[in-house]
């Protein structure tokens, strides 16, 4: 079991939920220019986090089993300049910050979990950075299909062509490029 799979058997053993949300397709969690003090765990659904300045650019996605925020809001308690929207209906609990804070005060393990999530999600941001760099569009879906092979099967493919910096008709060639070389 890992980190948040575990930080998520905690706070479910303790109640610590403050709200069960169910956002429907295309409504947003959070806009930019709010305060977001709560992190959420994805249930069922899927969830994009995206700044929009001329067009949109999507940073990260979050689907079943995921924790997600606005890390900008949550951490500073300032306003974010990222939106958290549904790709469909998503079912979403909710935990404020407080709450989570006064959690690892008191459990020293609960804590580790949550350092082990920022470190994850730190070296996640890492790779994503990486991943920008690459000039080659195939190069860079390759590199996210190996990280998250899971993504192609919860995220329509118009907002991962976003998230990869190309157009949706550029990752359908290169998806069916690479399908042809798998065969």
């Amino acid at each position: 079991m890992g980190a948040t799979e575990k930080l998520i058997a905690h706070i479910e053993k303790h109640h610590l939920w403050h709200n069960i949300e169910v956002i429907q397709r295309n409504d947003f969690v959070c806009i930019a220019g709010s305060t977001t003090p709560n992190l959420y765990y994805i249930e069922k659904g899927s969830l994009r986090l995206f700044v929009s300045e001329n067009q949109e650019h999507t940073i990260r996605f979050g689907y079943e089993g995921n924790i997600i925020t606005a890390l900008d809001s949550f951490v500073t308690g300032r306003p974010t300049v990222y939106f958290l929207q549904a790709l469909k209906s998503t079912t979403i609990k909710v935990i404020a910050k407080p709450v989570l804070y006064r959690s690892m005060e008191k459990k020293i393990d609960v804590a580790a979990l949550w350092t082990r999530i920022l470190e994850e999600l730190i070296v996640q941001q890492l790779e994503r950075e990486r991943d920008l760099m690459i000039t080659s569009p195939f190069e860079r879906y390759q590199r996210v299909l190996k990280r998250s092979p899971e993504l192609f099967q919860h995220i329509p493919s118009k907002y991962i062509a976003n998230y990869l910096r190309m157009t949706p008709e550029t990752l359908s060639r290169i998806m069916k490029e690479a399908k042809c070389q798998g065969d």
